[in-house]
Parts: C-alpha cells; sequence; structure tokens
C-alpha cells in the first residue's frame, strides 16, 4: 500500500513538539515522494528564509524537480506541530532533525527547497533584496496566507538571513531569487 503525499503532511498527524522521536525505516514515504517527484543523479538543497518565494516557485514549475522541504520534513515527523519556531533551543533541535531527513533525501536524488537547516551545508542559498522579500511576505499574507513568516515577523526573518548568509563564508554560492539557484543547480547537474 503506498502512502499519499498529503496524508503524510496533515498537521493531525505531526507530533507534540515534546514528543519523543525515534529512527525508522522511511522507505515508504521517501517512495511516496518519488511518486510525485522526479529523483535526479544527484540531490541538491536550497536553503531560502520565509517569505523568499520557495513555495511560489514549487507550485508553478513545469516539471516537479523540486519538492517543498516543509512538506518532507512533515511527512517525516521531523518538524512537529505548531510553535516550534518560537523557540530557539527547540528551532535548534527541529531543524538538526530536519537536517538528517534532508541529508537521506539528497542521497536518493531528490532536489530540496526549505527554510529549516542546522549543521548541513546547502547547494545554494537565496535571500532576496530585503525591499522584495518584505514584498513578498506582504502579499502572500493579504492574498493566500499558507503559513510561514508575516509582516509582524519581520525581525525575525532578518535574523534568519543574517544566519543564512553566513554560508557563504563556507563556500555556498548566494542567489537573489529561487529561479537563480535552481536554474545554477539545473546547469550543474546537466554538466556531468
Amino acid at each position: 500500500m503506498t502512502l499519499k503525499i498529503k496524508n503524510l503532511i496533515d498537521q493531525k498527524n505531526l507530533l507534540n513538539q515534546n514528543s519523543s522521536i525515534a529512527f525508522c525505516d522511511g522507505a515508504k514515504i521517501y517512495q511516496a515522494f518519488a511518486k510525485k517527484y522526479k529523483t535526479h543523479k544527484k540531490g541538491f538543497f536550497i536553503l531560502a528564509p520565509s517569505g523568499a518565494g520557495k513555495t511560489h516557485f514549487i507550485v508553478h514549475q513545469k516539471e516537479k524537480n523540486w519538492m517543498d522541504g516543509d512538506d518532507l520534513w512533515k511527512a517525516t515527523k521531523a518538524m512537529p506541530k505548531d510553535g516550534w519556531w518560537l523557540s530557539l533551543p527547540i528551532i535548534n533541535e527541529v531543524e538538526q532533525r530536519c537536517d538528517i531527513v534532508t541529508h537521506e533525501a539528497k542521497k536518493r536524488g531528490f532536489w530540496i527547497l526549505g527554510a529549516s537547516n542546522y549543521w548541513m551545508k546547502p547547494d545554494a542559498i537565496v535571500i532576496p533584496h530585503w525591499k522584495t522579500h518584505k514584498k513578498y511576505i506582504k502579499y502572500r499574507e493579504e492574498h493566500n496566507y499558507d503559513g510561514g513568516a508575516t509582516s509582524d515577523r519581520l525581525q525575525q526573518v532578518i535574523s534568519h538571513r543574517k544566519q543564512i548568509l553566513g554560508w557563504i563564508k563556507k563556500g555556498v554560492p548566494r542567489f537573489k531569487s529561487v529561479k537563480e539557484a535552481t536554474d545554477y543547480l539545473n546547469k550543474l547537474e546537466h554538466k556531468k
């Protein structure tokens, strides 16, 4: 029996943030994602803060190459129910769990766009111009809010942007849009 991704990421199936975590075989979860998203010879992970255009890009891609990291992390229960992003110690714990899942997904050739990251080196980062980033956040709030940063939490977004920019010192390329980053990695994949 195959699992449907929508059922895997349903909020009611997520764990409470204080749940005890154990590793298990996730083959069925990755198989479900492989039915929806193309797998590649090499997996990639693009890190971008909330409101940078990840979901918009994923929804509008012609070919299902890139998946939303939030969907993957919820399906594997690395990401718990509501409110985990309000406390730095819990954020760090959740993002370490997400890194493990991202690492596993990359080994299977998945291309992931996400905002959760602690130790795993991304293949690219996206930091839009601040004016553009605020515009994206405001637009999402006013039209089809699906979660993520809101205008009243811009200080948290600024902090996350600074944290993400730290990857540049470790050789990770920076882009101003998700499309620029995905085009760059797609070219790397096709050079081989």
